[in-house]
């Protein structure tokens, strides 16, 4: 009989206010070939997550830490080549890319705690 993988498990990201209202804020998950940048964007009270790779050429979308809004903060935007893409879905709205979508990555808002749970 086939040994049954490990329960993945979650992982506390950061509390809520560590994200300014409006912004994005970046995260490395894993090591080696387990490794993943994903942003995690505050509305509010609500958060979403997704890779942090842009579904065009594959480029992370911010080009300085944690910049990942366009101006007026009612987009992520690629800062390779100026995609945009929904808050809410990840869909890629304007761009290169247009019509696709972000990756999305599943999280919780916990307690005190925004949580990515397991894939």
């Amino acid at each position: 009989m086939p040994e049954a993988e490990p329960a993945a498990s979650t992982v506390a990201l950061c509390r809520l206010e560590e994200i300014e209202d409006g912004e994005g804020k970046g995260f490395v998950l894993g090591a080696g070939s387990e490794r993943r940048e994903i942003v995690v964007v505050r509305e509010g009270e609500r958060v979403y997550g997704y890779l942090n790779a842009c579904p065009h050429v594959g480029t992370p979308l911010d080009f300085q830490p944690d910049r990942f809004m366009n101006a007026d903060g009612s987009y992520l935007l690629c800062h390779t080549h100026g995609a945009l893409f929904e808050i809410e879905t990840g869909y890629c709205i304007a761009g290169p890319c247009a019509g696709r979508s972000l990756t999305p990555v599943a999280l919780e808002l916990g307690s005190d705690r925004i949580v990515r749970l397991p894939a």
